[in-house]
């Protein structure tokens, strides 16, 4: 099952007038692309666009082909007033030539303050025989005409999927040294999961895994970036008993960073680990990179993780 409980719900609905392009526009790796209107430009928060001047978004989640049908018996009205989205109407709709589609059209309802105004929005449930599409587009009073805003929408391109090399080449940094590790996974068009091994699978943590994830926000002040960094190593579900061997902050060639180094267990399989968390900070965001490995193989491991992380170059 997709989307079973109003938390996936806000979750997916929590992303939330001009010259259209001749071509359309991808966000990197997505498979759905557009023509935006001239003000509006592929987002570094999301996958997505956002208006240069602020008050208008559209953004994009792709789910499995199956998902569908399922998504579109779920989203009721009642459903997706819980969300905050007052559905004013709904239609099926032909998209990308022949492909069943759904525009939900109404409002999030605000104060009536200029902090907190309607918002206009629309969602368009997309069901391409190879992928799931939900395309959310939301706008403050004025931002944009509705026409520019559904023809968006409703223009919708969809591409095939792109191959795996692909999709790490559309990542916005560049690793220029694997040190042994391969991409397995890219996920949100911002993140690579790798391993060194041969399986893609990896069952009980046979081999060491890397996350690289790069986030578009304001970075903690340096005086909180210690607790930043343990409160982001000590979110993940999936491992408990945290004992931290080291945790320091550094500058590196003009960089700040935070490194912890840690022991844990792996939930799922009650393996002792050992987790490396690095955070490279920049003005405008941050670089994560989480590594994983079996306690009894991390040797030379960290160094490795290590060599990757150095080397990525960020776009």
């Amino acid at each position: 099952m997709f989307v079973r409980s109003a938390t996936a719900l806000a979750l997916i609905l929590g992303l939330s007038g001009g010259v259209y392009a001749a071509d359309p526009v991808f966000p990197p790796s997505s498979r759905f692309g557009f023509q935006p209107p001239s003000d509006m430009a592929p987002s570094k928060r999301f996958s997505g666009f956002e208006r240069l001047e602020g008050g208008a978004t559209v953004s994009v989640v792709e789910l499995p082909p199956n998902a569908f049908a399922e998504l579109e018996q779920n989203f009721t009205d009642e459903n997706l007033k819980a969300q905050g989205f007052a559905v004013s109407s709904r239609q099926a709709i032909k998209v990308a030539g022949d492909v069943d589609a759904v525009l939900f059209s109404g409002e999030q309802p605000g104060a009536g303050t200029p902090e907190s105004p309607t918002i206009k929005k629309w969602l368009l449930l997309v069901g391409d025989p190879s992928v799931t599409g939900i395309i959310i587009a939301q706008m403050t009073p004025g931002a944009e005409t509705d026409e520019t805003m559904v023809g968006m929408l409703t223009g919708v391109h969809i591409r095939p999927a792109l191959t795996l090399e692909q999709q790490v080449a559309a990542l916005p940094f560049k690793i220029e040294d694997k040190a042994g590790f391969r991409a397995v996974r890219v996920l949100a068009g911002n993140s690579v999961l790798m391993t060194q091994g041969p399986k893609d699978q990896m069952l009980n943590l046979e081999q060491p895994i890397l996350v690289l994830a790069q986030a578009v926000q304001p970075p903690p002040a340096a005086e909180q970036r210690d607790a930043f960094a343990r409160a982001a190593l000590y979110s993940n579900q999936t491992m408990k008993d945290f004992v931290i061997e080291r945790s320091q902050s550094y500058r590196q060639n003009g960089v700040d960073w935070h490194e912890i180094v840690a022991r844990a267990v792996d939930v799922p399989s009650s393996t002792p680990v050992v987790v490396s968390q690095t955070i490279r900070f920049a003005p405008d965001g941050y670089l994560r990179a989480l590594g994983v490995v079996r306690a009894d193989q991390r040797g030379e491991t960290l160094a490795r993780f290590r060599e990757v992380i150095d080397s990525v170059q960020v776009r």
